[in-house]
């Protein structure tokens, strides 16, 4: 079955006297000022430590002054396992990551921010794994981050790391990044941003479902994919990477629980096919359950009528109203009394 790859790349083992530079040039990132990992150093085969920095504000990632976010705490595990997959597991160079499992959750009290970055330490371990024939390899990391000394979050993720010419031939005629940017569909106007905690409508990455399946009913939307945006695609990408269906889940989480305000803490997600640019991808909520102050929603993406990657998101809900547009005002008050 097809599965979902980052955008990590590898290399072989690398010791920690050459992990200064290593570490920035293997976190996956074209532009070097959005790698939040800063060192690594080998516990054992298996285990390691990780060092990331984050900036006190980020123009992505921090959409609200005064604390950081779930997606965040899931793209520094991104970028700390590209790192250390390369440089402590001995993975070959070129291999491509690819999720097919991801748990994380943050402790909401230690995601403030404040006068000075942030430093966050990830305590990484993966279980035994074996290389087949072909040099793919399949891996399991339990990872557990502190912010002064004290569990800011964890995260379980099952991934595969594909050698070049496996992957090439998996991906087939979608294997050429540079032509699968080429062939994106031209993103769809979005969501007024104040639905998904956004300020900025070029980072929305929903748009109203607009496709024959879609119901209308503030629950079905689709994905946006700009691939001028710089933060998600800072270079090209065969597929649409799993952080963009992630702030999609993210957002649509948002979007369903309007004008209440929730803030996403844990993600359960399972991806299941690639999300090709070329064509409509769905982006569907079902139906929340809340509880004690809390949510949890299951997003779902699906593509030429197939599941891609499904996500039980967890959150806060926040006594702070939602400013919501007038005209959209209309279409929630509508659903909610039909």
């Amino acid at each position: 079955m097809n599965r979902l790859t980052t955008q990590g790349s590898c290399t072989s083992h690398t010791s920690t006297s050459d992990a200064g530079p290593a570490v920035r040039r293997y976190a996956g990132k074209v532009d070097l000022d959005e790698v939040f990992v800063t060192d690594w150093r080998p516990v054992d085969d298996l285990a390691c430590t990780a060092t990331v920095l984050w900036p006190r504000h980020h123009a992505f990632y921090t959409p609200s002054p005064d604390r950081y976010t779930l997606l965040l705490f899931t793209e520094s595990v991104r970028q700390v396992l590209a790192v250390t997959s390369s440089l402590g597991l001995g993975v070959p160079a070129g291999h491509r990551m690819g999720w097919e499992r991801l748990v994380t959750n943050v402790t909401p009290g230690l995601l403030t921010t404040g006068a000075d970055p942030a430093t966050v330490e990830l305590d990484v371990r993966h279980e035994p794994f074996t290389r087949r024939g072909s040099g793919l390899a399949r891996l399991t990391a339990r990872i557990r981050a502190t912010r002064d000394g004290r569990t800011l979050g964890t995260a379980f993720v099952r991934y595969t790391a594909y050698p070049p010419a496996l992957y090439d031939r998996l991906r087939g005629e979608h294997a050429d990044a540079r032509a699968a940017f080429a062939r994106a569909l031209p993103p769809g106007p979005p969501v007024h941003p104040s639905l998904v905690g956004r300020t900025d409508p070029r980072d929305v990455v929903l748009a109203e479902d607009t496709t024959p399946l879609g119901s209308h009913a503030g629950g079905d939307w689709t994905l946006r994919t700009d691939t001028g945006h710089p933060v998600l695609f800072d270079h090209p990408h065969d597929h649409v990477p799993g952080m963009v269906l992630l702030e999609a889940a993210d957002q649509a989480f948002r979007a369903c629980a309007a004008p209440e305000r929730v803030e996403p803490i844990e993600f359960d997600t399972t991806f299941s096919r690639y999300v090709e640019f070329d064509r409509p991808c769905r982006i569907t909520a079902g139906e929340a359950e809340t509880s004690s102050g809390r949510r949890q929603q299951v997003v779902t993406g699906l593509q030429d009528g197939a599941t891609v990657f499904s996500t039980r998101i967890g959150g806060l809900v926040e006594h702070r109203p939602v400013l919501i547009p007038r005209q959209r005002r209309r279409v929630i008050a509508g659903n909610r009394s039909s």
